[in-house]
């Protein structure tokens, strides 16, 4: 993710510079005025950059997964991209707005540099285009802080979100009217046009619904079941279009069309029957009382799979080291299901976080499943077990799995506080030969 924005924050900064030069410098205005004139122009391409990059990875571009990770981390560079965006683009309002005016009053309007004069249709054009960029952003900022609140209700955000496309289009004819005319013989004009064109088409597939469909499948409910209280079972079959899955990934799950996809981890392996389960916690408003809402039979669309939390890119050279806390159990049941499917000797140290081990519906079929599985050695930590029994996971136990000077490779799936946590620790007590693999599903 950072490779990605900072080569593009890089080649657009570059490319601006390259402008400045061919279009001489100073040469158009007194310095004040050059330097604020070239803030403005700078921040802004900047912003519609990061904007374009945003809407286009909005579309989920399934062959980005293994160039950027995943696509956990395709989201994850989609949230930043429009956090920087909206960032640049304050920026480029305090430099129109509160620089332009403390110029006039310490230097006054003489060595402004001129603007370009318009007439007829092209003059009517960016007077609109300055006033829909002007609410745009506006209503961008807005929808920043919204997403930023993790507390602002997820359906009503998602609503909210919807208007994103239009926004954005709005702020391109804003940026492709108002950006000095000599960009269009540079290279700046041809990089800022093809990023136009990438940002434009998300937005139509947003608008047109055509993101994910080319993945998607059709499929019923077969079965529904309470595991726990917080905890939801939920088995689909799925119709020919679904093109099978490799143990660990996730799928956007549309129960109703009215909430829209929501992405669950799937909980089994691929048997090659097009059938699956979800193992799906309470975790908000939605998830809640979905198992008031759903019914046996009840039709589902399902797209994906993504993701690239995959037990087949383990290194087998490596000790495995696996830790799931709370329901981020879900991928290594199904990396357990497909190794009860085969013959494949994998060994490994699964570690598993949870609350209350007595009344947790995953203890008992992860110690089924392990029972069959000779080389995986299960670890329940948790806060109210017996003291034979283990405690809370610690970067020690983790350690402690690491023979001598072998590598080990991590696996990690559970809350950012623990994995942060452990990561600290390790490094802190020079416990360095590690790699830490862990999916950031967070699409918000």
């Amino acid at each position: 993710m950072k490779i990605l924005l900072g080569s593009l924050l890089a080649i657009v900064t570059l490319a601006w510079g390259v402008d400045v030069l061919a279009t001489g410098g100073t040469s158009r205005g007194t310095l004040p005025w050059v330097i604020r004139q070239e803030a403005l122009y700078l921040s802004g391409l900047l912003s519609i950059a990061l904007m374009s990059l945003a809407m286009f990875l909005s579309t989920r571009p399934a062959w980005l997964e293994t160039p950027l990770g995943g696509m956990d981390r395709v989201y994850r560079t989609h949230k930043w991209s429009g956090i920087l965006a909206v960032s640049f683009a304050i920026v480029h309002w305090l430099v129109e707005e509160v620089v332009g005016d403390i110029l006039k009053a310490m230097v006054g309007r003489e060595g402004r540099i001129p603007k370009e004069q318009f007439t007829g249709f092209l003059e009517v054009m960016r007077d609109l285009a300055k006033d829909l960029g002007e609410w745009a952003f506006y209503l961008v900022l807005v929808m920043l802080v919204i997403t930023l609140w993790k507390r602002f209700p997820y359906k009503t955000w998602r609503v909210v979100h919807q208007a994103m496309p239009v926004l954005y289009l709005m702020l391109v004819l804003h940026a492709a009217m108002l950006a000095p005319t000599d960009y269009w013989t540079q290279p700046l004009g041809i990089l800022i046009a093809l990023l136009g064109v990438g940002g434009i088409y998300g937005a139509l597939c947003s608008l047109l619904g055509r993101i994910g469909r080319v993945r998607r499948a059709s499929g019923t409910v077969t079965a529904i079941d309470q595991a726990a209280p917080d905890v939801l079972t939920v088995s689909c079959q799925l119709d020919n279009k679904w093109p099978g899955h490799h143990p660990g990934q996730f799928a956007f799950i549309t129960f109703d069309e009215k909430e829209g996809a929501h992405p669950f981890t799937i909980a089994t392996s691929d048997r090659g029957d097009r059938s699956m389960s979800f193992q799906i916690k309470a975790l908000g408003d939605y998830t809640r009382t979905l198992g008031k809402r759903l019914e046996v039979g009840q039709a589902i669309n399902v797209e994906g799979p993504y993701g690239r939390f995959d037990m087949a890119r383990h290194d087998s050279s490596a000790r495995q080291i696996w830790i799931a806390g709370g329901i981020g159990v879900t991928p290594f049941l199904a990396w357990l299901d497909a190794l009860q499917q085969t013959s494949s000797p994998v060994s490994a140290d699964l570690h598993y976080c949870t609350r209350d081990r007595r009344n947790d519906p995953f203890v008992a079929r992860l110690e089924t499943a392990c029972a069959a599985l000779p080389g995986i050695r299960l670890h329940i930590h948790g806060a109210d077990q017996d003291e034979n029994q283990g405690e809370i996971l610690t970067a020690a136990d983790v350690a402690a799995a690491q023979a001598g000077s072998c590598r080990s490779e991590i696996w990690y799936c559970g809350p950012q506080g623990l994995a942060e946590k452990l990561k600290h620790e390790l490094g802190r007590s020079g416990h360095r030969r590690f790699r830490f693999h862990q999916e950031a599903f967070e699409m918000r």
